[in-house]
């Protein structure tokens, strides 16, 4: 019997809650069905799927408000990745992100799935995935897709 059934949600530091959830909401269309202020912190709750979401946290002076774009150095939770729900939502989200100046557009191919890179206004790495092969076969190093 399988425990769990996915990833229930993120909690992500950020330098300015208002900041972070425009360019969630705008760059991908997730929904914000909680946000609350209390005496030094503000925190909001965005729907990414129907069981799973970003918990945005925005702590006045806290240094891990700011993201590192050194893969594999950025400490113990490294990257956030996203799946779109298919090759058109993958390619809308593509372009807002485009405009939005978080990523230069380029699409890696790892065979079971393509991947965008883009960087979100702390300078969180994220990656937009696009799965091609659910069975995950056929994985390999990235290369430019064509």
């Amino acid at each position: 019997m399988q425990a769990v059934t996915g990833l229930n949600h993120v909690a992500v530091m950020t330098g300015d809650l208002e900041r972070f959830i425009a360019f969630y909401t705008d760059a991908f269309g997730f929904e914000v069905v909680f946000k609350e202020s209390v005496p030094g912190m503000k925190h909001a709750v965005l729907r990414i799927g129907a069981e799973s979401w970003l918990h945005p946290v925005e702590i006045p002076g806290r240094q891990q408000a700011n993201g590192d774009s050194a893969m594999f150095q950025r400490g113990h939770l490294d990257h956030l990745a996203l799946t779109a729900a298919s090759g058109e939502a993958f390619e809308q989200t593509r372009r807002r992100l485009i405009v939005a100046g978080a990523t230069d557009g380029a699409v890696d191919d790892l065979g079971a799935y393509h991947a965008l890179w883009f960087s979100d206004p702390d300078g969180m790495r994220g990656e937009l995935v696009l799965i091609v092969d659910s069975s995950l076969r056929g994985i390999h190093a990235p290369r430019p897709r064509s």
